[in-house]
């Protein structure tokens, strides 16, 4: 198989096999890149692979090229790295590593190409295209790389054994590349995984959910979790998630399989949304519902409380996992705290009132938390979805006239403590905070319009009741 560039890969392809065959350092384009140019996926990332020394190429292609920046060099693991137009190069010498059973860091010494190609992770990513003059543009597939692309199939070059044990995180990187690429995994990969599973623990809770993460942020990632479920990986890192697993069912009454349903939930929001942490907020937005399921003889199954518990066990999975701690882990938890509201605000007349309040609540994050509420309607009755989703847009429209009247997102209340103390010449104290309340309430109730005139003359209502006294 002979292959044709684009223009940009043509020139960094040309300018490589020049400066090769000057260094007498034989090179290939291998991994990802060529994979997906079989595949006919975009890629801005190339993987260069020669034998020698990639950071010596690295400098000379530079050179070549007439980039102006700075290579980067990663001493430690031996590569270089430059960017040419919107493409950045990776460069690294041809290897062969050895692994100690308790570490992911292996021992790396100078190796041939086929030393490079052994130790891949699979067959899909061992094919490289020659930039040497003498077959410049030909595919090197000694694993048989291509056929299991168009079988569609994930599997490792050497034994998955060894393969999983030297770097268990291969067994994510397989899970991760069936869910994007729509392949399976091979029978005896599939049992590698499996029979490796544990070795998982040796691996940092980072570089598991980076692979994780690319599941999520796949086009179908109820596929990658259902893989990852299934070879006994999931479990290892994220238990809560399992544990929603099954239906429990007393006197004749069940309930749904939060599993599925998240699952479900997760991929409705994908189709709308590439937001990461949005994404996210599907995953947790049922995940307390096992630390909340009680049965009442009455009404059947219960997860009361589910919404709040779940920010708590949201916190706690982050920490675990050593996500970030920020404003993401934030919002996370805003919208698994308030993902019941928007659908409750059907159950009864919606008032202004309560539409107010949940516009002062998810502020700016209100648009997000109707995409998580229209994911969450799912249900093998059409007749009750139907109903739910046309409660939905009554919602979502009812939100719009509130929002164009009030002014309520990301509302703050015109009168502020400092006009408080001063207007009553009082200093900080719990009656300041009161007040400031009471302002707040009455206008989220409709009492007072949302001006600074009449939240003044409820302050000053509001002080008088209390005893004190306007400072003339």
């Amino acid at each position: 198989m002979v292959f044709s560039f684009s223009e940009t890969e043509k020139i960094i392809a040309d300018s490589i096999s020049k400066v090769s065959l000057q260094l007498e350092s034989p090179s290939y384009f291998i991994g990802g890149f060529v994979r997906d140019k079989i595949l006919s996926r975009p890629c801005k990332d190339i993987d260069v692979v020669c034998i020698g020394d990639g950071i010596r190429l690295a400098e000379a292609v530079s050179d070549d090229l007439g980039i102006k920046q700075e290579v980067v060099v990663f001493k430690r693991f031996g590569t270089a790295m430059i960017r040419f137009r919107d493409i950045e190069i990776e460069f690294v010498g041809a290897r062969k590593e050895s692994y100690d059973f308790d570490s992911r860091k292996p021992h790396v010494s100078p190796g041939t190409l086929e030393d490079d190609q052994n130790r891949r992770d699979f067959t899909i990513n061992a094919l490289a295209i020659s930039l040497n003059k003498e077959s410049f543009g030909e595919m090197l597939d000694p694993f048989g790389g291509i056929a299991d692309i168009e079988k569609k199939i994930i599997r490792t070059p050497l034994d998955p054994d060894q393969t999983f044990s030297d770097d268990p995180l291969r067994m994510m990187r397989a899970v991760r590349f069936a869910t994007q690429l729509g392949f399976t995994l091979d029978a005896v990969t599939s049992k590698g995984i499996k029979d490796n599973a544990y070795r998982l623990e040796i691996i940092s809770e980072e570089r598991i959910v980076q692979e994780l993460n690319k599941i999520i942020l796949a086009k179908k990632p109820s596929l990658g979790f259902n893989l990852l479920s299934e070879h006994g990986l999931l479990d290892k890192f994220f238990p809560e998630f399992e544990k929603l697993r099954g239906v429990e069912i007393i006197n004749g009454i069940g309930h749904k399989d939060n599993y599925l349903h998240t699952l479900e939930v997760l991929d409705n929001i994908c189709a709308e949304t590439d937001n990461l942490w949005l994404r996210w907020a599907a995953i947790m937005h049922d995940i307390a519902k096992p630390n909340t399921k009680r049965f009442d003889e009455n009404i059947g199954w219960t997860f009361h409380g589910h919404e709040v518990v779940g920010t708590k066990v949201t916190y706690r999975v982050f920490k675990r996992l050593r996500m970030p701690l920020d404003q993401k882990l934030k919002y996370v938890q805003k919208l698994v705290r308030l993902h019941l509201r928007p659908i409750s605000l059907t159950n009864k007349d919606i008032t202004d009132s309560a539409v107010r309040r949940l516009l002062f609540d998810a502020g700016d994050d209100i648009d997000d938390l109707m995409i998580l509420c229209k994911a969450d309607i799912t249900s093998k009755n059409r007749r009750k979805v139907e109903r739910i989703k046309e409660n939905y847009e009554l919602v979502k429209q009812k939100l719009k006239e509130v929002e164009e009247k009030d002014r309520i997102r990301n509302w703050q209340p015109p009168i502020d403590g400092e006009l408080i103390m001063k207007t009553f010449n009082i200093k900080p104290s719990r009656v300041v905070g009161d007040i400031k309340d009471k302002i707040r309430e009455a206008i989220l109730d409709g009492d007072i319009p949302n001006e600074y005139e009449a939240a003044y003359d409820y302050m000053i209502s509001e002080g008088l009741t209390l005893g004190l006294k306007v400072d003339n």
